[in-house]
């Protein structure tokens, strides 16, 4: 049994098995590669065409109108500045508008002032 097994382990004159070789011809492996190439691209297209339309998406989010908490939100602080009143219709107030009136409340940079000046949302009073 044992001289069984030993020769079983130093037999080296059995061939292993061989697994067959294909040959892929030059045209098959090029046209492999162009499909992976328009696999590749088509992914990327995709997740472009996704980013694109997140963008699009925040950009929608900050064009939206207020609610009405948020209108009485934005006047208070649009009171809180003395210097300045609503030159529009609270009404059309954007989110974007609301955040800057937030920021200028926090930091108390007038430049957050000037620049609704400028897009005409507020005015100076007198």
């Amino acid at each position: 049994m044992l001289k069984g097994i030993l020769d079983k382990f130093l037999n080296t004159n059995q061939k292993l098995p061989q697994p067959e070789v294909k040959s892929i011809s030059h045209a098959e492996v090029e046209a492999l590669v162009e499909a992976r190439l328009k696999e590749h691209a088509a992914t990327i297209e995709q997740s472009v065409a996704e980013k694109m339309n997140s963008a699009v998406q925040s950009t929608n989010h900050e064009e939206n109108s207020l609610s009405p908490k948020q209108i009485e939100f934005a006047l208070s602080l649009i009171a809180k500045t003395r210097d300045f009143e609503l030159a529009i219709n609270p009404a059309t107030l954007k989110v974007r508008e609301l955040e800057k009136l937030i920021a200028y409340n926090r930091y108390k940079n007038k430049g957050i002032l000037v620049n609704l000046v400028k897009k005409g949302v507020l005015q100076k009073k007198g």
